[in-house]
């Protein structure tokens, strides 16, 4: 994953920029002035008192100056955080809590100071299908990665309620991602072709998890250039079906899609999704965060909770880290709560009997 600036840090530096530019001018020439004020080699011990006071009434007022300026860019500054959390709210939405019988959490983490929307992806729905999650992270910098965040969402929030197979969301995100790499390359580079080679947007990808939970806690995935998630039970179990599909994006998706049947979720177990900003983070001496550890002792909670396993991942990588993400990471678990209900042997006759 690379690490995406975020909206506030942007507008944040361009209000200092300008606001330090109208300043220093007009700070410096005051202060020339006041020194002339007071090294002038004319100045009488008559006039000294009356020149004390023109100085500091000068001072006052451009300390007045500052201050109000500052309060004004610090309001605006307010206002900008506040649209970037809106933002933020429909972009990247949380999860609903409960989702047809799972108990859902998630969180991001934004590597840049100030973040509050980075180039991490996901999203949970209850379809006719079964829960369908999507995880992924897209790859450049600014703007342009947030434009790819919406249209790849976009597209699965459509998609996952259209689509009857997990192919058919995929393609459908493949083509999502493609149409605004093409008009995002007509309005930033008119004179290139975005599937040129030398294009900027050549190398603009998506890594993408979808999977597809069904009501008898059966698991389906197709991975592009994503990291698998784990299963918790006890312990932390990574899954690992089968190789992934390069990311969306830098090759064109083949005919065949390989739908891979990760695990059956039974009740009380739960799936954690990551970014690989998790597994990436490294401290000051240069060792990989374990996530897998930090899994294993939060699964040891009876009950399983989605949110204390986010929230404690959040903990130790910040522990880890020292504070100093170099990268974004979002995570997601969702916990099994469906209560299997054996048949009943007056349902099973009559079920025979209507065969």
């Amino acid at each position: 994953m690379i690490r995406t600036r975020s909206w506030t840090a942007s507008c944040a530096s361009a209000l200092g920029t300008g606001r330090g530019l109208a300043l220093s001018l007009p700070v410096l020439w005051l202060v020339l002035v006041v020194v002339w004020q007071l090294t002038c080699p004319l100045v009488t011990d008559e006039s000294m008192g009356l020149r004390i006071a023109t100085c500091a009434a000068f001072l006052i007022a451009v300390v007045c100056l500052v201050h109000g300026v500052r309060l004004g860019a610090a309001r605006e500054l307010r206002l900008v955080q506040e649209v970037a959390d809106a933002a933020q709210r429909v972009l990247l939405r949380p999860p609903p809590p409960r989702l047809d019988g799972l108990t859902v959490a998630a969180g991001q983490l934004c590597a840049s100071r100030g973040a509050v929307v980075g180039g991490d992806l996901y999203e949970a729905m209850a379809t006719p299908y079964g829960v369908r999650v999507v995880m992924g992270d897209v790859r450049g910098h600014g703007l342009g990665s947030l434009a790819a965040v919406a249209a790849v969402l976009g597209s699965f929030r459509e998609a996952a309620h259209d689509e009857p197979d997990l192919a058919g969301v995929l393609r459908r995100l493949e083509r999502a991602l493609q149409r605004h790499l093409r008009e995002r390359a007509r309005a930033e580079h008119p004179a290139s072709c975005a599937g040129a080679p030398d294009s900027p947007l050549a190398e603009e990808f998506v890594t993408v998890l979808l999977l597809e939970i069904r009501a008898d806690g059966l698991v389906l995935a197709l991975n592009c250039g994503h990291p698998w998630p784990y299963r918790l039970c006890g312990g932390a179990e990574p899954l690992v079906p089968g190789d992934p599909l390069p990311p969306l994006g830098s090759f064109p998706l083949p005919a065949e899609l390989p739908l891979h049947r990760c695990t059956r979720l039974l009740p009380g177990e739960a799936l954690c999704l990551h970014t690989d900003g998790a597994e990436d983070a490294r401290d000051r001496a240069g060792r990989f965060f374990r996530l897998q550890e930090v899994l294993a002792r939060a699964a040891l909670d009876t009950p399983l909770s989605p949110a204390a396993v986010v929230h404690c991942v959040q903990r130790e990588l910040l522990r880890h880290t020292g504070g100093q993400l170099a990268d974004d990471v979002a995570l997601m678990v969702l916990r099994n709560d469906r209560v299997r209900v054996p048949a009943q042997p007056g349902a099973v006759r009559t079920a025979q009997a209507r065969r």
